[in-house]
């Protein structure tokens, strides 16, 4: 069974027993999360939701990505050379079953 769920503004494709990394959610290791936004199951396209389908999941764990650089530069002498770096929060979510 396949479904395609929305959550944190971004769709997933997801089947039963997938691992997917999604945006930090408010929820501890090992919480179970219903997902009701779901756009397509097993083939049936919702309009914008499929009507009483929804994708159960539990959190493996919450963590930080790995560290973005960012480096900003002008080749003029005036200009400053800065650097930022930026580690985004996810939810580690694994897909226990799809109704």
């Amino acid at each position: 069974m396949k479904a395609i769920i929305e959550t944190g503004g971004k769709q997933y494709n997801v089947a039963e027993g997938d691992i997917i990394y999604i945006e930090k959610l408010d929820a501890n290791e090992g919480d179970k999360i219903v997902f009701d936004k779901v756009l397509m199951a097993n083939g049936v396209v919702g309009n914008p939701y499929v009507k009483g389908a929804s994708v159960e999941g539990e959190v493996v764990k919450n963590g930080k990505g790995k560290k973005l650089n960012i480096f900003t530069y002008k080749p003029n002498k005036t200009s400053t050379r800065k650097r930022q770096g930026h580690r985004q929060p996810y939810t580690k979510v694994e897909i226990k079953k799809i109704k």
